[in-house]
């Protein structure tokens, strides 16, 4: 009676259709992200490399050497795929639906030997699911990658430096302002500062839900940051309900300039700048 690794020598086309047919039939299958074309592509290098890598010995050691070719394949597989926006149960199917084709291929050919059939597949078994062990694994890196991507991204889209006059720099803060974002509002703003030769940097917390005691010393490091660069930082958008919170944590903020609006901060930048606004009077008939 032939073994696993010799009867998916002989089936190669036969699991690989029906394994296809296993994907095509998922009602979680994400033809909007990859085409049935691509599947099958990938699908027929996956089954290619797995028969030419399984033999006797291997079938019940899944961290041979010899699998390397596999798992660099499925890595490949699950980086792609999160990268792509699969979830991890559509990653996840793609592998666990190999081992069903495969134990149905082995289930057709042994029937006859129901004791052989049981050890085989519980080899097939053990080394298919030591797979999605690895695919899960590579997947939640690429997942990883991704969010840390996005996160930079974010951050530097909510941390925009404006120039809104000659020596004047805005910067709105919107959401929470901790650690981390701080330290990236200090570099996005102390850069433009040193870029752009600005004497004024307008920090507008309208857009900052709360105000906190660590907010506040977030907000001072700021200032002290941008005071050290050698210029002066106005800090605006000062609700009511933001002033009574730093009055009632007795957080000192006498030293820094604050405003109620932007426009009110603006406003102050033009007059310690020694500019003035006019409306230019209308032409008379």
């Amino acid at each position: 009676m032939p073994n696993a690794a010799e009867i998916f020598k002989n089936k190669q086309s036969s699991i690989l259709e029906l394994w296809m047919k296993n994907q095509l039939a998922d009602i979680g299958l994400r033809d909007d992200l990859m085409s049935n074309e691509d599947l099958r592509v990938q699908s027929e290098e996956m089954v290619q490399v797995l028969v030419d890598s399984l033999n006797t010995e291997n079938i019940t050691n899944p961290q041979s050497s010899d699998f390397d070719p596999v798992l660099e394949i499925l890595a490949g597989i699950s980086m792609s795929r999160a990268r792509q926006g699969f979830s991890p149960r559509e990653t996840g199917a793609f592998v666990l639906s190999l081992k069903e084709a495969l134990l149905e291929i082995l289930q057709t050919e042994m029937q006859n030997d129901p004791v052989s059939l049981y050890q085989e597949a519980l080899k097939v078994n053990r080394l298919v699911d030591s797979f999605s062990i690895v695919t899960f694994e590579t997947f939640i890196r690429g997942r990883e990658e991704v969010i840390l991507r996005q996160t930079d991204e974010i951050a530097e889209i909510s941390t925009p430096v404006i120039r809104v006059w000659d020596g004047i720099l805005a910067l709105p803060i919107i959401g929470t302002l901790d650690s981390a974002r701080t330290q990236i509002v200090m570099e996005s703003l102390l850069q433009e500062i040193v870029e752009t030769g600005s004497s004024i940097a307008i920090l507008d917390i309208s857009g900052v839900p709360a105000v906190d005691s660590l907010v506040a010393q977030h907000l001072i490091k700021a200032v002290s940051a941008t005071r050290l660069m050698g210029a002066e930082c106005i800090i605006s958008g000062i609700r009511p309900e933001i002033a009574q919170t730093i009055v009632h944590l007795g957080i000192d903020l006498s030293n820094i300039v604050t405003k109620a609006s932007l426009a009110s901060a603006l406003k102050f930048a033009f007059t310690t700048l020694r500019l003035e606004v006019r409306k230019k009077a209308t032409a008379s008939a």
